[in-house]
């Protein structure tokens, strides 16, 4: 009987808790290896916006429409995983693009619900400013990131996982094979490494001379001090996005990942903290708590790269800016060909050898 295989995972956010969850399930001997503890780096800073929405073609939305039908899969595995299909009420494009989407995507089979200012008015009843037409998706949703990364891990862990803070030094490599990983002066052996580590992963990579072409745009995110319920789900407006998560926080971006901060992000913060409050009704007690600005690890053609890296055997790369929507998915898919070489069919655009091409 073949003894189980022995795979490292670098990074602790959304993805990487995910790969590392999935590989435990299937009886993998897993370690995994961050420099941030559970959640990550980017995750943290996540607008966490489950959805196929509009901007992409056909191939890549099936691909999100089936990470969201994993995403009820997963929660069904792991009990109180923070995971909410509130809804999602759109009008952030001119009602030309708003049309054409909904037309595109409606023909696709996602659940778009054309809706007008009543509607609107009854789906989220606080506004301050409705729209006169807006799509509704029901089927949307949100994981709350950092609890959702931690839930895995703590789940892993329970499986048999083991969970190492530390810097990787660098990749071991030895005859053009991975070996492991060095951390802290330390090497760690394994069969397999899979990279997840999100904005950190090209100079992880780049110790084994393995290119990454990925781009870390700051994206600028508020919080407020826990409220009462204002919100009932996702609000993409012109310019401004938000959301209120389990505890009672509004969180808002100028997009859902945010808006570039500029020099000042202090008082950007409190520009889009006060454009947020003007658009709540109810909102007088609302005060500002803190913001974030995230660096979105971004392939440079804005796709997810997910697959074996080629020029060194035995590595695995996981990088992609919509960490959120894709993470079952791709812990899924990860693990099945890491472990049985098997690759999906909706990862076949996403290989790292495209940008060789």
């Amino acid at each position: 009987m073949n003894s189980p295989k022995q795979v490292i995972v670098i990074g602790a956010g959304i993805i990487g808790a995910s790969i590392a969850w999935h590989l435990t399930k299937a009886s993998a001997r897993v370690t995994v290896v961050s420099d941030s503890g559970a959640g990550g780096v980017a995750t943290p800073n996540s607008f966490a916006w489950i959805n196929a929405s509009w901007g992409n073609p056909e191939t890549y939305f099936r691909l999100r429409i089936r990470a969201m039908a994993e995403w009820t899969r997963l929660a069904k595995d792991v009990p109180g995983l923070p995971l909410a299909w509130c809804g999602g009420l759109c009008w952030d494009l001119p009602a030309d693009r708003l049309e054409a989407y909904a037309a595109e995507h409606s023909a696709w089979g996602y659940g778009i619900e054309r809706v007008g200012r009543e509607q609107a008015a009854r789906i989220e009843p606080n506004l301050a400013e409705l729209p006169d037409f807006a799509l509704h998706v029901a089927e949307e949703g949100v994981a709350e990131p950092v609890a959702t990364a931690r839930a895995l891990l703590a789940d892993a862990e329970r499986r048999g996982a083991r969970i190492i803070t530390g810097i990787v030094d660098r990749l071991a490599l030895v005859n053009g094979k991975i070996t492991g990983v060095v951390v802290s002066g330390e090497t760690i052996g394994a069969d397999d490494v899979a990279i997840a580590a999100g904005a950190g992963a090209p100079a992880i990579a780049a110790t084994v001379d393995i290119k990454l072409p990925i781009e870390t745009p700051p994206g600028l995110i508020v919080h407020s001090r826990p409220y009462g319920k204002l919100l009932n789900g996702l609000v993409l407006a012109d310019r401004l996005h938000m959301r209120q998560t389990a505890g009672g926080r509004i969180i808002a971006g100028s997009d859902f990942g945010g808006g570039d901060p500029g020099e000042h992000p202090e008082i950007a913060a409190r520009e889009l903290f006060a454009a947020m409050k003007a658009m709540l009704r109810g909102a007088d007690g609302l005060e500002l708590d803190f913001h974030t600005v995230g660096y979105r690890p971004t392939p440079v053609d804005g796709f997810p790269i997910v697959g074996r890296a080629e020029g060194a055997s035995g590595l695995y790369v996981a990088v992609s800016h919509s960490g959120i929507t894709l993470a079952p998915a791709v812990g899924l898919f990860a693990a099945r060909e890491i472990l049985d070489g098997e690759r999906d069919a909706l990862l076949a655009p996403y290989g790292l050898s495209r940008f060789a091409r």
